[in-house]
């Protein structure tokens, strides 16, 4: 009697040991929205993007003092779940975030409309960030994909590298323009000392 007792403590000790564990791993490596390379080392382009959660959206941004616009443009950027969910938790990225920037072409002429700017169905870019600690030198690695199924490996030497490296308010990524992550960040105290520099300078 006192040995079956001692099995079934064993054995749901065992069973609410792996309701947790795996529970982990499955979110982190085989989760649907964790990033997937092809044999040359590209990603593959994570088509159901637009499901995932957004966090923002910008209008005719740039990043240079003298770069000249031609027409009117939309960022948004969308985060894995599993990523988002870690980070209003933390105020950090985990392992295998996947950050997609979408650049629409933005219309004015259309319908009702008599003034502003709305989004459009042409969509002129898409990037990939992704964060891979095992797979990439400093940990993150850029993505470019012209026609939504491969995001091309941008190099390790582009300016997109280093510009997030010195400016991202946390862990390398632009938080800073992502208004409802970027309170999460202040209240973690994630955010870099690089950006506050940067903001306190203003």
């Amino acid at each position: 009697m006192k040995r079956l007792w001692m099995l079934m403590i064993l054995s749901a000790m065992a069973l609410a040991l792996a309701a947790t564990m795996p529970r982990a791993k499955l979110n982190q490596e085989n989760s649907p929205n964790s990033p997937v390379y092809t044999s040359d080392g590209h990603l593959k382009f994570p088509i159901q993007y637009r499901e995932w959660v957004y966090v923002t959206s910008g209008i005719d941004m740039s990043y240079s003092a003298n770069a000249s616009i031609d027409r009117s443009m939309f960022d948004n950027v969308f985060v894995n779940a599993e990523a988002y969910k870690a980070f209003v938790q933390t105020g950090n990225w985990p392992d295998k975030t996947m950050l997609v920037l979408e650049v629409r072409n933005a219309g004015s002429k259309s319908s009702i409309n008599k003034t502003g700017h709305f989004q459009t169905d042409e969509i002129l870019g898409r990037e990939v960030h992704v964060k891979d600690e095992a797979r990439f030198q400093g940990k993150w690695a850029f993505f470019n994909s012209e026609d939504g199924v491969i995001g091309k490996l941008l190099p390790r030497e582009m300016d997109c590298y280093s510009c997030h490296e010195k400016h991202g308010a946390v862990d390398t990524t632009f938080v800073q323009f992502y208004p409802t992550l970027l309170d999460i960040a202040m209240k973690k105290n994630t955010l870099s000392a690089d950006y506050l520099k940067e903001e306190a300078g203003k």
